[in-house]
């Protein structure tokens, strides 16, 4: 198939784009780099530097069988600092892109959702039914993306999956997570390790969770990727289907500081800071859909062997 996928030059899209090069699919990646870097766009794959909203409509009016929107805006606490920038970003930007994908007849979408649009989960394992009361802009900007694309797939017969990722980690070859500006727990206790940072802080130490930290469900990005795949092969006319991806394991942020010393032999100082507003103490997915639907399985759930991957190309980049 000929495919775009929008933020391509980032960590999931980067290594997604790779996996569809390798079996054989025409890609054309389109990000403005803003958040992304131009030499993680895999070879063999076409890209163009623009906005993607401006981009759109001339790209897909060359033909294309789908697309694979990663494009958006995810820092939580910039999104309730300026939501302007991510109710702008996300929304408007994905209104401007299925708006295009409509009059260019590109039947199929598969949009980057995330766990985020729960907000504060009533029971894990999560599942899909569960209320969506997002608890930051980030979040709500994701959630109303996805009530677009539902309103567009009865409207216009569009094929949409949108799979919600919870923590995604690890690497694949050289393609790995590096943001210039770093919120997720694991890269961040790995810059401890490669000596960029002097210690780790862990937000909140007396929730209702086996050691007192937050509990979280890691995927790795490669498993990651290969839902993808899967849900571009499963997509259906006219229906928009939205799926949990992660473990169903949560591990706790000791945990994964605790894993990180083992797998980097650093002894990586820590301390116990404030919780921050809005964390819930459990994030855990049922992905029990995307395995009867898609045929989807977590290959690599090890945590051990996740964080290794992410140390790997850490160690890359040092």
């Amino acid at each position: 198939m000929k495919l775009l996928v929008t933020g391509g030059a980032g960590y999931v899209g980067s290594v997604c784009a790779a996996r569809l090069v390798e079996a054989g699919h025409d890609v054309v990646v389109v990000d403005d780099l803003s958040t992304g870097h131009a030499d993680a766009v895999p070879d063999g794959a076409r890209f163009v530097e623009a906005d993607i909203a401006e981009a759109a409509p001339e790209l897909l009016g060359a033909g294309f069988d789908g697309v694979l929107h990663f494009a958006a805006k995810s820092l939580v606490a910039e999104s309730m600092a300026d939501p302007a920038k991510y109710w702008q970003g996300n929304v408007v930007t994905s209104l401007r892109l299925l708006d295009a994908m409509r009059d260019a007849g590109t039947p199929r979408l598969v949009f980057s959702s995330t766990a985020a649009t729960y907000g504060e989960p009533e029971q894990v394992p999560i599942l899909e039914t569960a209320p969506t009361r997002p608890t930051n802009t980030y979040g709500a900007s994701k959630l109303a993306i996805d009530h677009a694309i539902t309103s567009y797939a009865k409207a216009h017969g569009l094929a949409a999956v949108s799979l919600r990722y919870f923590n995604v980690a690890g690497a694949y070859g050289s393609f790995g997570e590096r943001h210039t500006t770093e919120t997720h727990l694991i890269p961040i206790v790995l810059q401890v390790a490669l000596g960029t940072r002097e210690s780790i802080s862990l937000y909140g130490d007396d929730y209702p969770t086996p050691d007192g930290t937050c509990v979280r469900d890691y995927i790795h990005v490669l498993d990651l990727a290969e839902a993808h795949l899967l849900a571009l092969a499963n997509a259906t006319g006219g229906e928009h289907r939205i799926f949990n991806l992660g473990t169903g394991t949560g591990f706790s942020n000791r945990q994964v500081v605790e894993t990180c010393r083992e797998v980097t032999g650093h002894p990586i100082p820590s301390n116990t800071a404030p919780r921050r507003p809005g964390d819930p103490a459990t994030l855990v997915a049922s992905s029990a859909a995307a395995q009867e639907h898609l045929g989807w399985r977590p290959e690599r759930a090890d945590l051990h062997a996740i964080i290794s991957d992410a140390w790997k190309f850490a160690q890359s980049r040092a």
